[in-house]
């Protein structure tokens, strides 16, 4: 492995690597109702290599430490700063927008509903 794979060089310098980062807003736990910790944004590496299986414990790893980094920031603005600042090329995931299907339980039992009434 080359010296520079292990060193993170700045911008623009030759033979440096670049690593690639996805900045996002962490989507709502499917198996839970409450949206806590949906509000910042994530830094997050992407893996440069692929995980190989280790010989002797037949582990699942790598030696992209980098890939285990994770930073949390307030705000869109902040994490695209400090990418900036560092020199990370990144990629920005822009959040889906929530639908909200106004409804009443009221509805289930009104005179003409279209589905059947299962009890």
């Amino acid at each position: 492995m080359s010296p520079a794979r292990w060193c993170r060089c700045p911008a623009g310098v030759e033979g440096g690597l670049t690593m690639q980062a996805r900045i996002y807003q962490p989507p709502r736990n499917a198996m839970q109702s409450g949206w806590a910790g949906t509000k910042t944004w994530v830094l997050r590496y992407e893996p440069d290599a692929r995980q190989v299986p280790d010989p002797l414990m037949g582990w699942i790893g790598g030696a992209a430490t980098q890939s285990q980094v994770i930073l949390h920031f307030e705000t869109r603005e902040a994490a695209v700063a400090y990418a900036q600042a560092h020199g990370i090329a990144f990629e920005l995931e822009q959040p889906s927008q929530r639908v909200v299907k106004p409804k009443a339980y009221a509805d289930n039992f009104r005179y003409g509903r279209a589905e059947n009434w299962t009890h």
